[in-house]
């Protein structure tokens, strides 16, 4: 039996039941393939594919055009597993008309929503892209795209006055309309706190164990991005080793003269070989 895509309704719904849900960050084809044969519900085909696949220091030069082309690749691996397109930096700040085009070329891509980070002060954008009839997932907390501007990537809302504004940050852009927002490297008792003011589904990242939903991203749980490893991940594999391991083997096999071997070979008839060689 395919797998069921799952809808905002049903998302909500694990909200109100006491439900949980998994959101893993892919960017292409094959890794999108298996995510749509697992159990995890959502995929977010983040902007942190700047460093995590294009080798830069931070989401920040990622642009429009490169999100929705791996939002397409993804879409062809995963026709039943819901996709949330992130709006990457300055495609959505500068005015409401911009959020809103960019949010339906995501769409148009194949995502089932849009993602949003920001803060009160982006709220208003984040309304025009929900009243245009698209489905937008808030972020909120250390949001990469301004990480530079929180001094790094690190803990957010450490103190009362940096916590009440992100809890009021959440309850902006749950008024904004988002369906559910992301929580990322909030302390878990402030985590907990904006979980029980707001209705919708909260997904932490790095933000512990009180939210509705989870996000990690897949080649830090595999082990296969080791350029630094967040405290809130979890790796359950060391792939990356394991496919150094691989190449090397290969590498062994070349000069051992172990590859190519007969079953690696195509050939023909020796007639055919002969004429190769001046042969009638």
């Amino acid at each position: 039996m395919s797998k069921k895509k799952i809808t905002i309704a049903e998302l909500k719904a694990k909200r109100e039941n006491g439900g949980k849900f998994a959101m893993v960050t892919v960017y292409d084809y094959p890794m999108a393939s298996l995510v749509e044969k697992s159990d995890i519900e959502l995929i977010l085909v983040g902007d942190s594919l700047g460093m995590v696949i294009q080798g830069l220091d931070s989401t920040v030069a990622v642009t429009m055009d490169e999100m929705i082309y791996h939002t397409t690749m993804v879409r062809r691996g995963t026709p039943n597993t819901f996709i949330v397109g992130d709006m990457c930096f300055m495609a959505y700040q500068a005015c409401e008309k911009e959020a809103i085009h960019n949010a339906g070329r995501l769409m148009q891509a194949g995502a089932d929503c849009v993602k949003m980070e920001g803060n009160r002060y982006t709220a208003p954008k984040v309304e025009a892209v929900v009243k245009a009839g698209i489905p937008v997932m808030g972020h909120i907390g250390l949001t990469p795209q301004t990480a530079a501007a929180m001094g790094g990537f690190k803990l957010q809302g450490k103190d009362a006055e940096s916590a009440g504004l992100l809890i009021e940050d959440a309850l902006a852009y749950e008024k904004a309309g988002c369906f559910a927002i992301v929580l990322e490297c909030l302390p878990t008792a402030l985590a907990n706190v904006i979980h029980e003011k707001l209705s919708i589904p909260t997904i932490s990242v790095g933000a512990g164990p009180g939210c509705t939903g989870y996000n990690l991203n897949a080649y830090d749980i595999l082990g296969m991005f080791d350029q630094f490893v967040p405290k809130f991940v979890k790796q359950y594999r060391q792939v990356g080793q394991e496919i150094v391991d691989v190449f090397n083997s290969w590498r062994k096999d070349i000069e051992e003269k172990q590859y190519p071997l007969a079953e690696h070979s195509f050939n023909v008839g020796g007639e055919e070989i002969g004429k190769l060689y001046g042969g009638k």
